[in-house]
């Protein structure tokens, strides 16, 4: 019977400032290159060429590349050595030549008889996910269900939190709770306190364990205050009672969601403040919609546009009339109520009345519904649909792509 071959003993590499060779340019460099990099690996790729995703890393000056088929040496200098070349002997030589050095070293073509196997590995926040079974394929699959888990927060770890006090302004996407970017719901997840707005995905609070306090953004009691400076003293006043706060906003932050001066708010105030980019509602309830901001030949630009103001508000900062003569799309956000004299600016402005207009209503979530006019019809159909915020109006060519 023959001996059961000994198993990999597991390590993590510090690579940071350390010389790797790669040898060879193909897929599978493209596949690791990009961890080795990350790591702050001293890269020497050889290879006579590359695959374009590869070769633009090195125009980037992320690695050095040598334009030529390996030769016995180059391994010199190397901490760690890939040999993933597309000939088996090249490969074994290099092998050879990292055995004499005493230097690590995994094959592409046959692990059997490299001294390192790459890992199927993920990372979730600071933890990194490293699977070794023997078949790449369950190893994989092991990976990514193992991080899917820690990320949805079906698997659960105690740990001890990396955040002091402070807040974090996080964009929590357009309405679905799987929207939100993978860095935002970590810091959710270890968040002490959280002032949620209206917009901010609902489900996402749900998963909050009992002791996580949750105030509503729109409840907050400000009396003489004006109801921004009460939010901006209840993260200020958290904070610096030692708590970890996320300020969950609905889209992106600094998409029409006052980021910047809870930023500022919080920095005069000494407090720390980190921001999270949100996924914004303007260019993602129309793609949920089925509506392209952009389409060659048909635009090549959109504009965001708050609809808070009406056009013949002395308040409103909108240009409307060079709006108007834009040929590209038109997003607009909180405009539901003041559609029809929008509508109406636009049209005078030399918007053709014909124009396609598409509102779509609660987009990326269960309720997402998707009306169709013009921007001469737009009003009455709005109100004939008892369309109501939180609304997206998408203006121009493209919404006639899709219906």
């Amino acid at each position: 019977m023959a001996d059961t071959p000994a198993p990999p003993y597991p390590a993590g590499l510090r690579l940071a400032g350390r010389r790797v060779v790669v040898l060879g340019g193909g897929t599978v460099a493209q596949r690791r290159l990009p961890a080795l990099l990350a790591a702050g690996a001293d890269v020497l790729l050889i290879a006579p060429d590359t695959t374009p995703a590869v070769q633009a890393m090195a125009d980037a000056g992320e690695l050095t590349w040598l334009a030529r088929p390996y030769a016995h040496g180059d391994l010199a200098d190397a901490w760690y050595v890939l040999a993933a070349t597309d000939d088996p002997g090249a490969n074994s030589a290099a092998a050879a030549e990292a055995e004499a050095n005493r230097t690590f070293c995994s094959r592409s073509d046959d692990a059997s008889a490299a001294t390192a196997w790459t890992p199927a590995a993920g990372r979730h926040a600071e933890t990194t996910v490293a699977v070794l079974s023997g078949d790449p394929r369950r190893s994989a699959a092991l990976r990514d269900a193992i991080v899917n888990a820690l990320r949805d927060g079906s698997l659960a770890a105690a740990h001890h939190r990396g955040h002091t006090a402070g807040v974090a302004l996080v964009g929590g996407g357009p309405g679905d709770p799987d929207l939100i970017t993978v860095r935002g719901r970590r810091l959710l997840a270890e968040a002490d306190v959280v002032v949620a707005d209206r917009l901010a995905p609902r489900e996402l609070l749900d998963e909050l364990p009992p002791h996580v306090e949750v105030i509503d953004a729109a409840k907050i009691p400000y009396g003489r205050f004006m109801a921004q400076e009460a939010i901006n003293n209840a993260l200020i006043e958290h904070a610096r009672a030692g708590k970890f706060v996320v300020r969950l906003k609905g889209g992106d932050p600094y998409v029409f969601g006052r980021g910047m001066e809870e930023l500022i708010a919080c920095t005069e105030a000494g407090v720390p403040v980190i921001v999270v980019p949100g996924i914004s509602s303007s260019i993602s309830v129309p793609a949920a919609a089925g509506i392209p901001v952009t389409h060659r030949g048909v635009t090549h630009e959109f504009s965001v546009i708050s609809g808070h103001v009406a056009p013949e508000d002395p308040r409103s900062l909108v240009d409307w009339d060079a709006a108007a003569k834009m040929r590209g799309t038109l997003v607009l956000l909180m405009a539901v109520e003041r559609i029809g004299a929008i509508a109406a600016a636009l049209i005078a402005g030399g918007r053709s009345p014909e124009t396609p207009v598409a509102v779509v209503q609660e987009g990326t979530t269960a309720a997402q519904r998707r009306v169709d006019a013009t921007l001469a019809t737009v009003a009455v159909v709005v109100e004939a649909e008892q369309i109501r915020p939180p609304a997206v109006v998408v203006i121009g060519d493209v919404v006639a792509l899709t219906r």
